[in-house]
């Protein structure tokens, strides 16, 4: 029996990655902070998601941040909520 517990990554600390990748957006030149924030970004969210879903994620986190016109998609919210919702069909079902 596995005794090891994961903690689950709350809301708050999902929407705050995702306010922290659209500093770019309010500072001159912002575009370049996107280069260091994608790569910090997709490690924390492998960190946190974890597991292969993790790692796609994280690829798929590191693109959108370095992409013009993909950075306001909210990438830690959006899985938070996926896993909430889908944690919650199966207690259902």
């Amino acid at each position: 029996m596995n005794n090891h517990t994961t903690k689950e990554a709350s809301l708050a600390f999902c929407i705050l990655m995702d306010l922290i990748g659209y500093v770019s957006y309010l500072i001159p030149g912002g575009v370049i902070s996107d280069f260091i924030w994608a790569p910090v970004s997709a490690v924390i969210f492998f960190k946190t998601f974890g597991g292969w879903k993790g790692a796609f994620g994280g690829v798929f986190n590191l693109v959108e941040e370095l992409s013009p016109g993909l950075d306001f998609i909210p990438t830690f919210s959006l899985v938070w909520l996926y896993r909430k919702v889908k944690a919650n069909l199966k207690l259902t079902i």
